[in-house]
């Protein structure tokens, strides 16, 4: 597998080099069916005849990625394809020819045979493709399924805003509130730790490999903490509400550097760093779009709402001031005297702009995200 993966890894780097000459030269790209082309004259010259050994329609797939990277760079719905590296996203994948066992928990690949994984769940509808993939030393493989699924209705009509912060990680505008987990924050010290013995020890040596080992398996324990912890927040909250209000937030601006250059440097560098991290560590571009999907299969509806002046504005007057906001916990309307916390002062201000929305159509409404979470097992 980590041979397979390797040849993806090799083609996509050879193939993308080989787009960036001939643009270069000519102006115009291959594509993908020149591409493929050129994979059968690479298996046969001397230096390259490795990827005979790799099963032709992993390959084809990598070739049919790259194609699509550049397209949507075109569309501009992504950045420039970029050259990959050994052990970072290690992964390849079947359209065809395998075969799933799910009673003995066993899956069969070509030109590597039959496997015995850890099954998450019951895989339902008819096997389409699956994806293997390498994360901190084991193996996944993702099952893309197709079925047929009737129309969802949700069984209640309850309606709520969530408010997004940093000292409450959600804030519904029922009342109640989620703490955040900080699941980097709590694992910062032992991983900077291992960074510092890694960063002395020799590279690529048999002691700097256990020690980069030791780092993804704590990375990867993170990123399992904080998905757990977002799972669970967007399970409850989808179903118990059929309408969840939130706000638009442009995360990537939000947690953008404000160190600035030499010429113009920022203003409380260290600062706006230690809020960036936080926002990253919560994760709320991940819980929002879990709650898009999770509400599509339940039949709910995830709308989204501007994110100006919710926090200024006194969700029962209507009065927006910024001296309504004393602190960050407190609010008090300098009009008709309203107080209370200020996130649910906030949630509350989101719930009305989104019911406003679901009564006029005014804004808009989050589409259902396409990317859902498939079933999976790790191979052993």
């Amino acid at each position: 597998m980590r041979r397979f993966a390797g040849c993806c890894r090799f083609l996509w780097n050879k193939a993308l080099a080989l787009e960036k000459e001939t643009y270069e030269a000519d102006k115009k790209r291959l594509g993908y069916y020149a591409l493929a082309g050129k994979l059968r004259d690479w298996k046969k010259e001397e230096d390259t005849s490795f990827l005979a050994e790799a099963h032709s329609q992993i390959l084809q797939q990598t070739l049919k990625d790259l194609d699509r990277a550049y397209k949507n760079f075109f569309a501009k719905r992504a950045d420039f394809p970029r050259f990959k590296k050994k052990g970072v996203h290690d992964a390849f994948r079947y359209p065809q020819g395998f075969r799933l066992d799910e009673g003995n928990s066993r899956i069969f690949f070509p030109k590597i045979g039959w496997m015995r994984y850890r099954k998450s769940r019951a895989t339902e509808g008819v096997p389409k493709q699956v994806t293997v993939s390498l994360s901190a030393g084991k193996w996944y493989v993702s099952i893309q399924t197709e079925r047929e699924v009737p129309e969802p209705v949700h069984p209640l009509q309850t309606a709520v805003g969530i408010d997004m912060g940093i000292a409450r990680f959600a804030t519904l505008s029922d009342g109640s509130s989620l703490r955040p987990l900080h699941s980097f924050r709590k694992h910062e010290k032992k991983l900077a730790a291992l960074q510092r013995k890694a960063a002395k020890r020799v590279k690529f040596s048999a002691n700097w490999r256990k020690l980069k080992v030791r780092i993804q398996r704590l990375h990867r324990k993170i990123a399992n903490v904080r998905n757990d912890f977002l799972h669970k927040a967007t399970t409850s909250i989808s179903k118990n509400h059929a309408l969840v209000v939130i706000e638009d937030l442009k995360v990537r601006n939000m947690s953008r550097s404000a160190s600035g250059t030499l010429d113009h440097p920022g203003k409380n560098v260290r600062v706006k760093a230690g809020l960036n991290k936080s926002i990253l560590d919560q994760g709320w571009f991940e819980f929002r779009r879990q709650l898009a999907y999770k509400l599509a299969w339940l039949g709910g509806t995830l709308l989204l709402v501007p994110p100006q002046y919710t926090s200024q504005t006194c969700s029962h007057c209507g009065c927006v001031d910024k001296s309504n906001r004393l602190s960050q916990a407190k609010f008090k309307c300098t009009a008709c005297g309203f107080e209370c916390n200020a996130d649910h002062n906030a949630a509350l201000n989101i719930l009305a702009a989104g019911q406003a929305v679901a009564a006029c159509g005014a804004g808009r409404a989050q589409a259902p995200v396409l990317n859902q979470e498939p079933a999976y097992g790790a191979a052993r």
